[in-house]
């Protein structure tokens, strides 16, 4: 065996951080040191000086014009809370929502820093998860997991404009909020991993050696006012320190070490013990494989006697990861960094051991260890971005108008048409300001959208100039001077007509981002071999209109069948723009009609939640009918649970885990989120679909109804899936009577669509409860709704019987790889069952269930700490 390695946990204390937080500059720009320091939520105008780095905070209005200002909870005050924490700022309205620090270098370095601190601000007690950008590139999801703690958020980034963004997205957890927001210059040569097309996202920086626990280093002591974090554990380690200056290697020192950080360093207390620091991955939505890239500081602070040697490995997961070995130089400060990231493995163990010929043991000052994250994502190009914001600012035009008014294209600005190439950057193409009731001169910036072909108007109080703005005047139209390229035909009667005259034009042919009028007549087509036709509905639907010819276009004339399911087959597409899709054509043998079809189209224009599936679009061309979806790479959970997914191998426990609390949470949101609340009436493994990151998305809402207590109008039609339904709603004899679907491969087709039992009980939230519990319990099992040995049997009751037993093992699934927690099964399992009761009102909530399940992640999460040696622990902590 390896020796023992001297070890303790290393922790991020972001109280402490806290406890000492900088402040910042009195004015919307940046102050001497190229610092912005914003209190996100401070009232009023005035700033503050903080005592400990006389930085000064400013209030945020300067940088948003968005959200409003709330104070957190009495109860989670106290006299040495910083005053940063002690009100916020939230954005209760929009999907997302920026901050613009602006008069800053282009191209240069900056450290951004934003903390978070939830203190039960609004009184609801249900702490957000949201997610912050950086510009148009995805930094990481905030995840504020209670109400006391503070979260200290940091990335590296090089900013290509004299502007940076730092956006808050809601993405359906929980209303977004910020405390504070800072901006640190540095140089372009600091940090050489942080470049044009990647930034550096904090996940520790550490100082060894200090014997004050609260000791915690930043400006002045760094000039670019990193937070350094104290690790002190005098059992494990010895202190080492010197009052001596500690030099830099070189002139162009890529990290600049404060020399306080350098004067401090740690060594086993056992002689022949190893330094070792772990850390695991921590997973984003948009990046569940992260890389991570540490700098590792060492300065030698004692003056060795000739017979004395101290020289040692660093080893990664037991390979080397510096190549020779290295021998740290007396008051010389040298840093051992790797450029290409750390990806893949599941859990990163960095452990520093003495060579051979060494007879000191090894030593370290301090560490970095960082994530990486793209930032490739280009905005829209940059005279459309000032010349679009100064119209927005000059109209005080609010909408969705936040962020890059291009990028992504999923939160582009409403009223706007952006073109969008593999080689330059987005550009505005069209406008359409029908909306925005502008009021006044027009603005000279529109002249600078240099791209735009089209412009709709209807503001009958803009005027060419502001002495003939007039509320007596007839209706006038907006005169704006528009660069069109020559190849277009445009008749010019005049340049003055030119400036004076509002320019409505028709575009051509279908684009990305455009709509068919809902009162348009369908290109007629013929109708499906055998179909009939079908009478035109008043569908009315926000998201794009396709024609079928497009539909054949956008799938290659459907070469490529994704699934099938009682709508029709499921073809693999991709729009213009290369965004991947999945289009659910009908069959007309399809036993879903037009009905559901419209159920599931209307449905989906209205609801929107991270945890369920999008709709891009939908087809209603004569007797054609699709639905258009974002694609889901990895298929449906059944094919998982059955080893029939489209990857090899079977999901772990943790991964099973996540993906319930996510189909929980997307059912929680149809309970609880929308008024009246829907009803799925379809939950089942099939209906969960995964993407590239195995995050989970609720589909299928075909015969998904608005459920009013005491309803008598709703249809008492028996509709589900056998072995899901409640049974309640259905007899429980025809979940087990023999049926011909026993045959059918799972999963089960929809049965008794269309046959009248007037006997059911009519369906609540809580039938989907039940229907969520057998999902629930197929995670855990490994096993079908319904199992057949010999004879059907309802996974409820075998589970059921084993549970007695005391019998876990039995009814885990064995090909979950990996360990796992027992008790996080068990509890699960638990909860699969309280969901399965017979009489709904013994059945949880959604909302219940999903705190259950995040229970379950966190006794498996602390099996995973609990797993690993006890070493010195890197990890992004709460307070």
């Amino acid at each position: 065996m390896a020796p023992a390695a001297a070890s303790s946990r290393l922790l991020f204390l972001c109280l402490a951080v806290a406890a000492t937080a900088g402040v910042l500059q009195a004015r919307a720009q940046p102050d001497s040191n190229g610092f912005i320091s914003i209190d996100c939520g401070l009232p009023g105008t005035a700033s503050y000086v903080n005592d400990g780095t006389k930085l000064a905070y400013v209030p945020d209005a300067g940088f948003t014009d968005a959200g409003t200002n709330q104070d957190i909870s009495a109860e989670y005050m106290s006299p040495t809370l910083s005053r940063r924490y002690h009100n916020v700022r939230s954005f209760p309205d929009g999907v997302r929502n920026c901050y613009t620090l602006r008069s800053i270098v282009a191209g240069l370095k900056y450290l951004l820093r934003a903390t978070f601190k939830y203190g039960n601000y609004d009184g609801l007690g249900r702490p957000p998860i949201f997610d912050l950008y950086i510009g148009v590139n995805f930094w990481t999801m905030v995840n504020v997991t209670d109400a006391d703690s503070a979260i200290i958020l940091e990335a590296i980034v090089l900013v290509p404009d004299d502007f940076v963004q730092v956006c808050l997205v809601n993405t359906g957890s929980g209303t977004p909020f910020i405390s504070g927001l800072d901006l640190r210059l540095l140089k372009s040569t600091l940090y050489p991993q942080a470049n044009a097309t990647q930034g550096l996202v904090l996940l520790g920086r550490m100082n060894f050696g200090p014997t004050n626990s609260t000791a915690i280093i930043r400006y002045p002591d760094d000039p670019h006012d990193r937070v350094w974090i104290p690790w002190v554990n005098t059992a494990a380690w010895n202190s080492v320190s010197t009052t001596l200056r500690v030099e830099d290697i070189a002139d162009d020192d890529m990290f600049e070490l404060p020399t306080k950080v350098l004067q401090t360093a740690i060594t086993p207390r056992n002689a022949s013990a190893n330094i070792e620091f772990s850390w695991d991955p921590d997973p984003q939505p948009k990046d569940p494989t992260p890389g991570y890239v540490a700098n590792m500081h060492f300065s030698e602070l004692e003056l060795l006697p000739g017979s004395a040697a101290r020289q040692f490995y660093v080893n990664l997961n037991g390979k080397p990861w510096y190549p020779k070995p290295y021998k740290p130089m007396y008051l010389i400060s040298d840093t051992i960094y790797n450029s290409n990231p750390g990806r893949g493995f599941p859990h990163y163990n960095i452990s520093i051991n003495a060579t051979a010929n060494s007879t000191l043991p090894p030593i370290i000052n301090a560490v970095e260890v960082f994530s990486v994250i793209p930032t490739t994502n280009v905005g829209t190009d940059s005279q459309d971005v000032s010349a679009i914001m100064a119209i927005k600012a000059k109209y005080g035009v609010k909408k969705n108008w936040m962020g890059d008014p291009c990028v992504p294209k999923t939160l582009a600005w409403e009223g706007l048409t952006c073109s969008y190439s593999i080689s330059s950057p987005p550009r505005i193409t069209s406008l359409n300001l029908s909306f925005s009731g502008l009021n006044g001169d027009i603005s000279s910036s529109f002249a600078s959208l240099k791209a735009v072909q089209y412009i709709y108007g209807d503001n009958p109080n803009l005027c060419s100039n502001g002495n003939s703005c007039q509320t007596t005047k007839t209706k006038s139209k907006l005169a704006i001077y528009i660069a069109v390229p020559v190849v277009l035909v445009v008749v010019i009667v005049s340049v003055a007509v030119l400036l004076l005259c509002f320019c409505r034009r028709k575009k051509q042919g279908p684009t990305s981002n455009s709509v068919k009028p809902q009162n348009e007549t369908p290109v007629s087509h013929a109708p499906p071999a055998g179909g009939s036709s079908y009478p035109e509905s008043s569908l009315q639907l926000e998201n794009r209109r396709f024609a079928y010819k497009e539909l054949e276009m956008i799938t290659d004339n459907f070469q490529r069948v994704l699934g099938r399911g009682g709508f029709g087959y499921v073809y693999d597409g991709f729009l213009e723009d290369g965004t991947q899709v999945a289009v659910k054509l009908r069959s007309d043998s399809s036993n879903q009609g037009v009905k559901e079809f419209l159920a599931e189209a209307q449905t989906l224009t209205k609801i929107h939640h991270k945890n369920l599936v999008s709709m891009i679009g939908y087809c209603k061309d004569g007797d054609y009918m699709a639905l258009v979806y974002e694609y889901m790479s990895e298929g449906s959970l059944q094919e998982h649970i059955s080893g029939n997914g489209r990857n090899t191998g079977f999901l772990s426990w943790r991964q099973r885990l996540r993906i319930a609390m996510e189909s929980a949470q997307g059912l929680e949101y149809l309970h609880k989120g929308c008024n009246p609340p829907l009803i799925h009436r379809d939950v089942k493994a099939a209906n969960i679909l995964l993407n590239a990151k195995l995050e989970a998305k609720i589909a299928d809402f075909g015969l998904t109804k608005a459920y009013r207590e005491n309803d008598t109008h709703m249809s008492n039609t028996l509709v589900g899936t056998l072995g899901y339904v409640d049974p309640e709603y259905a007899h429980s004899a025809a979940l087990f009577q023999k049926h011909p679907s026993h045959n059918v491969t799972p999963p089960l087709p929809i049965f008794n669509i269309g046959k009248s039992c007037n006997s059911a009980v009519q369906p609540t939230t809580k039938s989907d409860v039940y229907s969520f519990g057998v999902v629930l319990l197929e995670l855990v099992t490994g096993r079908p709704a319904i199992l057949r040995d010999p004879e059907p049997t309802s996974i409820i009751q075998w589970a059921r019987q084993r549970l007695a037993r005391g019998n876990i093992e039995g009814v885990a699934d064995p090909r979950m790889p990996g360990d796992h927690d027992v008790n996080s099964v068990w509890k699960a399992a638990d909860v699969a069952l309280k969901c399965t009761a017979q009489a709904s009102a013994q059945r949880p909530t959604m909302t219940e269930v999903v705190a259950q399940l995040q229970e379950c992640l966190e006794l498996e999460e602390a099996r995973r700490r609990r797993r690993q040696r006890p070493v010195l622990r890197l990890q992004r902590v709460r307070s």
